[in-house]
């Protein structure tokens, strides 16, 4: 309960900050386009990311009859929560991790690494796939989208904010340049520090959800514990990948947890499990 209303907060002050920068600059028509922008480019994302993800990271869609353990748990987990089974897909990587990606319930896709189908037990897997089927469940695609359209909003305008401190009316005494290159500046960094609260804050929900769809909090902990392990070691470099893609994965696999929690797209893993274990059932 806690970590949706959090999540309505912050997304509450996402829309607040994006609100006193426009009336801060006035440019209600630049406003207006930088939504525009922002809605075109993340509607794309919201329809088409499961697509695009799953071409980069070449994952191809699992058989039942090669995993038929891995589509039992699947299709468990999804009864359990009330949802459509969603497709189920193995990425050809030996790095241990999972995520859940389509935009709604019907449109869904779980995809774990051939990496971590080694790795886990049956009942660690188990509570790696419910809590990625707790993310699909909870429209997480959704929140983090508008939660992107907001920022995308504030850095668009906070870009004409610099240009205006740049290029702007000279004669000002340099007040109103300072006051824009403040704008320009800080926002983009705190929308983006919000809206990474976001996505921990939705982990951290995925991972509670998980835990009761199966009624164990300690499968989906030694999974963690074990996951981190493994990305430490092993952080995924071979396959053309970016950061913008780490906040879809059970598990940041490109900095094996390594980044200050403020600037994380995941929560601390020792916080993770502590929270796993202190769960009642």
């Amino acid at each position: 309960m806690w970590n949706q209303f959090k999540t309505v907060l912050l997304l509450g002050a996402l829309t607040a900050l994006l609100l006193i920068v426009g009336a801060l600059i006035g440019g209600q028509s630049g406003l207006f386009i930088g939504l525009v922008l922002a809605i075109l480019m993340n509607f794309g994302s919201y329809f088409f990311s499961d697509k695009i993800v799953l071409k980069i990271y070449r994952a191809k869609e699992a058989s039942k009859s090669n995993y038929p353990e891995l589509y039992k748990i699947v299709k468990e987990v999804s009864e359990e929560a009330k949802i459509p089974m969603p497709k189920v897909y193995i990425v050809p990587v030996n790095i241990s991790n999972a995520f859940a990606t389509g935009r709604n319930p019907d449109h869904a896709v779980v995809a774990v690494t051939q990496g971590i189908l080694k790795l886990l037990s049956k009942d660690e897997l188990k509570g790696v796939i419910a809590h990625e089927i707790s993310h699909v469940k909870n429209r997480d695609i959704l929140i983090q989208t508008i939660a992107a359209t907001i920022a995308g909003v504030i850095s668009y305008v906070a870009m004409f904010a610099r240009f205006g401190a740049m290029f702007g009316d000279r004669d000002d005494k340099g007040g109103n340049i300072i006051n824009l290159l403040v704008i320009g500046i800080l926002t983009p960094i705190i929308a983006m520090l919000i809206q990474l609260a976001i996505s921990r804050s939705r982990e951290y929900l995925a991972d509670e959800s998980g835990a009761k769809l199966i009624k164990n909090g300690e499968h989906l902990a030694r999974a963690l514990e074990k996951l981190e392990s493994d990305v430490k070691h092993n952080p995924m470099r071979a396959m053309p990948v970016t950061e913008a893609t780490a906040h879809m994965f059970i598990l940041n696999p490109f900095k094996g947890g390594t980044l200050v929690n403020l600037f994380s797209t995941h929560p601390n893993v020792h916080e993770r499990t502590k929270r796993l274990r202190e769960l009642k059932f």
